[in-house]
Parts: C-alpha cells; structure tokens; sequence
C-alpha cells in the first residue's frame, strides 16, 4: 500500500512539473521569445507566501542555510520533476525473475 502511495505521490510530481515547464514555456512565448524560468522559491511565494517566509526565517539559522536557498533558487519545474522520478524509480514495480 505504501508502494502505491509513492508512486501515486511520484506520478502527481511529474505532472506538476510538466504543467509548470509548459507554463514556462508558454509566458516565455508570450514576452516575444524572451526565456522566462520560475524558481522553486516564486512558485512557492505564489502559492502560499507566508509560509515561505516562516520557511526562509528558519532556514538562515541552520547549517545548510546555503544549499536551502540554492534549491530555492532552481526552476521549480526542474526541481520538483527530477525528484519525482527518483521517487518513481525508487518505488516502481518490481519484476519478478
């Protein structure tokens, strides 16, 4: 059950980030071919702001401070999608030999 779950949680990962890409892709078309790439950071800002405020607030105080606003800072579409692979290949069927 808990296979399923992952996968499920993987495959809504993938399809997210697709949407994002093409949402990408769509603003960069719209600004006359001038690429437009959203961060992981403005795509969270935009769906809940206070909380990545909260989120940003903690994240100064712990060792890793760096690599967190590193990953904020990568196009979410990338980001999000690259995870739900591993997720997917983590927790893919197994075949049976």
């Amino acid at each position: 059950m808990f296979t399923v779950l992952m996968r499920l949680i993987a495959l809504c990962m993938i399809v997210t980030a697709v949407v994002l890409l093409g949402a990408d892709a769509l603003t960069s078309l719209e600004k006359g071919g001038e690429i437009t790439v959203r961060s992981l950071g403005l795509i969270w800002s935009i769906v809940h702001p206070g909380s990545l405020a909260l989120f940003k607030d903690w994240a100064q105080h712990t060792f890793l401070a760096q690599t967190i606003y590193s990953a904020l800072a990568m196009p979410g579409w990338g980001l999000i999608g690259v995870v739900g692979v591993l997720i997917a290949f983590i927790f893919g069927r197994k075949h049976a030999e």
